[in-house]
Protein backbone atom coordinates (compact mmCIF):
# COMPACT_ATOMS: atom_id res chain seq x y z
CA UNK A 1 0.00 0.00 0.00
CA UNK A 2 1.54 3.39 -0.85
CA UNK A 3 1.38 6.50 0.82
CA UNK A 4 -1.69 8.35 2.70
CA UNK A 5 -0.73 11.00 0.34
CA UNK A 6 -0.76 9.08 -2.98
CA UNK A 7 -4.43 7.60 -1.74
CA UNK A 8 -7.79 8.43 -3.83
CA UNK A 9 -8.78 10.02 -0.66
CA UNK A 10 -6.33 12.71 -1.28
CA UNK A 11 -6.35 12.87 -4.40
CA UNK A 12 -10.14 13.68 -4.56
CA UNK A 13 -9.22 16.52 -1.81
CA UNK A 14 -6.84 18.24 -4.31
CA UNK A 15 -8.74 18.02 -7.15
CA UNK A 16 -11.49 19.98 -4.69
CA UNK A 17 -8.83 22.26 -3.85
CA UNK A 18 -8.25 22.57 -7.68
CA UNK A 19 -11.88 23.71 -8.21
CA UNK A 20 -12.64 25.84 -4.85
CA UNK A 21 -9.13 27.60 -5.97
CA UNK A 22 -7.96 27.31 -1.67
CA UNK A 23 -6.20 24.36 0.25
CA UNK A 24 -8.60 22.64 2.31
CA UNK A 25 -7.64 21.57 6.08
CA UNK A 26 -7.52 17.82 5.93
CA UNK A 27 -8.85 15.35 8.81
CA UNK A 28 -10.21 18.87 10.54
CA UNK A 29 -11.83 18.01 13.77
CA UNK A 30 -14.58 20.16 15.80
CA UNK A 31 -15.63 19.93 19.65
CA UNK A 32 -19.22 19.85 18.82
CA UNK A 33 -18.73 16.45 16.44
CA UNK A 34 -17.32 13.67 18.50
CA UNK A 35 -17.88 9.85 18.46
CA UNK A 36 -19.70 7.85 21.24
CA UNK A 37 -18.19 7.74 24.80
CA UNK A 38 -15.86 5.30 25.71
CA UNK A 39 -17.09 3.12 28.57
CA UNK A 40 -13.17 3.00 29.96
CA UNK A 41 -11.63 6.53 29.73
CA UNK A 42 -15.20 8.85 29.76
CA UNK A 43 -13.82 9.99 26.83
CA UNK A 44 -16.01 10.64 23.13
CA UNK A 45 -13.20 11.41 20.26
CA UNK A 46 -13.71 13.95 17.94
CA UNK A 47 -14.94 13.18 14.66
CA UNK A 48 -13.04 14.19 11.67
CA UNK A 49 -14.20 15.44 8.57
CA UNK A 50 -11.78 14.93 5.24
CA UNK A 51 -11.87 18.18 3.55
CA UNK A 52 -12.67 20.94 5.30
CA UNK A 53 -12.84 24.85 3.50
CA UNK A 54 -13.70 27.64 5.23
CA UNK A 55 -16.70 29.49 2.29
CA UNK A 56 -14.70 4.01 1.47
CA UNK A 57 -14.56 1.10 3.60
CA UNK A 58 -11.73 -1.23 4.84
CA UNK A 59 -13.11 -4.89 5.21
CA UNK A 60 -10.12 -5.51 7.64
CA UNK A 61 -10.98 -2.34 9.92
CA UNK A 62 -15.03 -3.01 9.25
CA UNK A 63 -15.03 -6.14 11.53
CA UNK A 64 -13.17 -4.50 14.42
CA UNK A 65 -15.12 -3.76 17.40
CA UNK A 66 -15.52 -0.20 18.71
CA UNK A 67 -16.04 1.11 22.14
CA UNK A 68 -19.97 1.62 21.13
CA UNK A 69 -19.92 -2.25 21.00
CA UNK A 70 -20.73 -2.34 17.21
CA UNK A 71 -18.49 -3.08 14.07
CA UNK A 72 -16.07 -0.08 12.76
CA UNK A 73 -18.53 -0.33 9.50
CA UNK A 74 -21.27 -0.02 11.22
CA UNK A 75 -19.85 2.59 13.83
CA UNK A 76 -18.68 4.64 10.21
CA UNK A 77 -22.21 4.45 8.99
CA UNK A 78 -23.49 5.99 12.26
CA UNK A 79 -20.89 8.62 12.18
CA UNK A 80 -21.59 9.65 8.74
CA UNK A 81 -24.70 10.29 9.57
CA UNK A 82 -24.10 12.21 12.35
CA UNK A 83 -22.17 14.61 10.98
CA UNK A 84 -25.11 14.97 8.22
CA UNK A 85 -27.16 15.88 10.61
CA UNK A 86 -24.87 17.98 12.70
CA UNK A 87 -22.75 19.92 10.12
CA UNK A 88 -25.50 21.31 8.60
CA UNK A 89 -26.72 22.70 11.80
CA UNK A 90 -23.37 24.66 12.25
CA UNK A 91 -23.85 26.55 9.66
CA UNK A 92 -21.33 24.20 7.51
CA UNK A 93 -21.83 22.57 4.19
CA UNK A 94 -21.30 19.14 3.53
CA UNK A 95 -20.39 17.57 0.04
CA UNK A 96 -19.83 13.67 -0.14
CA UNK A 97 -17.94 12.88 -3.36
CA UNK A 98 -18.45 9.14 -3.67
CA UNK A 99 -15.64 6.86 -5.25
CA UNK A 100 -18.40 5.46 -7.79
CA UNK A 101 -18.63 8.71 -9.31
CA UNK A 102 -15.10 8.19 -10.95
CA UNK A 103 -13.93 5.74 -13.19
CA UNK A 104 -12.13 2.64 -11.13
CA UNK A 105 -10.14 -0.26 -11.82
CA UNK A 106 -9.34 -2.57 -9.07
CA UNK A 107 -11.03 -0.29 -6.34
CA UNK A 108 -8.50 2.81 -7.73
CA UNK A 109 -9.73 5.90 -9.18
CA UNK A 110 -8.34 5.40 -13.12
CA UNK A 111 -7.00 9.10 -12.94
CA UNK A 112 -7.71 11.20 -15.68
CA UNK A 113 -7.41 14.71 -14.72
CA UNK A 114 -10.27 16.51 -16.81
CA UNK A 115 -13.13 14.05 -16.48
CA UNK A 116 -12.05 13.95 -12.53
CA UNK A 117 -12.32 17.60 -12.13
CA UNK A 118 -15.61 17.66 -14.10
CA UNK A 119 -16.67 15.50 -11.30
CA UNK A 120 -15.67 17.22 -8.80
CA UNK A 121 -16.92 20.57 -10.40
CA UNK A 122 -20.83 19.35 -10.85
CA UNK A 123 -20.58 18.48 -6.86
CA UNK A 124 -19.45 21.88 -5.64
CA UNK A 125 -21.32 24.15 -7.56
Amino acid sequence: MGKRADSDEHYVLDLCDEVIGVCGERQATFLWLVGDVSPTTGRARRLPVDGYWHTVAVPLFDRRATVSGVPRGEQRRLYDQRKAEILPQQGIRLVVIHKSEFTTKADRIVRDHERDIAVVRARLV
